[in-house]
C-alpha cells in the first residue's frame, strides 16, 4: 500500500530542496558574482546573477520536486454514465465545424453525450455546416444563433438549453481524442466533491507544420504539463481554459453564466 503524502507536506519538501539547490549554486556562484563586482558594483553584481541564476533555479527546482512527488490517484469511476452537455461557440468555422462534430461522434463515452452549437454571429456558412454534419453523422446536434458577438454571449446562450449535471465547453477547431470525454468525466467524478471544473489536456495537432507550431506545441506542454498540473497540486489552479473543460452546470448557472473578461 502507498504511503500518502499531504499536499502541504509535498509543499514545504519542495521548497527545501529548492532552497538547498540555491545555497549551492550560491556557493558555486561566488567567484562569478566578484568576478563581475570588477565591472559593475557588488550589488548589482548580486542583483543581475540572483535574476538570471537564482531565482529561475529556485522555481524550476521547487516545480521539478513537486512534480515528481505528485502521484495522481487512479479514476474512482472509469466508466461513467452520467449524461453530458459540450457547448461549441463558433465564429466563422465553416472549414473546422464538421470535423469537430466527428470526432465527438467517436467518443467512447457510455453516456448521453448531446451537443450545442452556437453560431455566434458568423457570416459565413458555419451553422449551415453544423446541421449537414450533424445529420450526415447521426448526430442529436441542437444549432443555435447569438448575434450578439463574444464568446461569453455564445456560451451564456447554450447554458439556458443545458439540463445535464455537466457542461464541457469545446472550441470548434478542437479536435477530441476518443477517450477525452470518458477521462474528463471519470476524473470529475473521482475528485472530492468541492471540485467543480476539470481541464482537459490540450496539444497541438500540427506541430510539425512549421516553427511557430512547434513553439506552440512546447508553450502547451510546459503550461499543461507542468505548470497547471503543479497548481492543481497545490490546488491553486488558476484557469480551466475554454478550449476542452468539464464544468458542473449548477455552479455556472449560480455564477450567473460566463463573464464577459479577456481570457477564459
Amino acid at each position: 500500500m502507498k504511503k500518502y503524502v499531504a499536499v502541504k507536506t509535498k509543499f514545504w519538501i519542495g521548497h527545501a530542496v529548492a532552497a538547498l539547490w540555491t545555497t549551492f549554486s550560491i556557493i558555486v556562484s561566488l567567484p562569478w558574482v566578484f568576478e563581475l563586482s570588477k565591472i559593475v558594483s557588488l550589488p548589482v553584481s548580486v542583483l543581475i546573477i540572483a535574476g538570471i541564476s537564482y531565482l529561475p533555479g529556485y522555481i524550476n527546482a521547487f516545480m521539478v520536486v513537486s512534480l515528481l512527488l505528485d502521484r495522481q490517484p487512479s479514476f474512482k469511476v472509469s466508466e461513467p454514465e452520467i449524461p453530458i452537455t459540450i457547448v461549441i461557440a463558433c465564429h466563422n468555422e465553416e472549414r473546422n465545424i464538421a470535423s469537430t462534430l466527428k470526432y465527438i461522434k467517436q467518443q467512447d463515452y457510455s453516456g448521453i453525450i448531446k451537443t450545442i452549437v452556437v453560431d455566434n454571429n458568423s457570416n459565413d456558412e458555419t451553422g449551415k455546416i453544423a446541421m449537414e454534419a450533424a445529420e450526415r453523422l447521426s448526430l442529436p446536434v441542437q444549432v443555435l444563433r447569438e448575434s450578439k458577438l463574444g464568446k461569453n454571449h455564445a456560451l451564456n446562450k447554450a447554458l439556458k438549453y443545458v439540463d445535464t449535471k455537466y457542461v464541457i465547453t469545446l472550441d470548434a477547431d478542437t479536435l477530441l481524442h476518443k477517450s477525452a470525454v470518458r477521462y474528463l468525466v471519470s476524473r470529475k467524478e473521482s475528485a472530492p466533491g468541492e471540485v467543480c471544473a476539470v481541464a482537459g489536456a490540450v496539444l497541438v495537432r500540427n506541430s510539425r507544420q512549421n516553427f511557430i507550431a512547434r513553439i506552440q506545441e512546447w508553450d502547451y506542454f510546459l503550461g499543461i504539463a507542468s505548470i497547471k498540473r503543479l497548481q492543481g497540486l497545490y490546488q491553486g489552479t488558476l484557469v480551466a481554459q475554454g478550449a476542452f473543460s468539464l464544468y458542473e452546470t449548477r455552479v455556472i448557472k449560480e455564477l450567473g453564466g460566463w463573464p464577459d473578461a479577456i481570457g477564459e
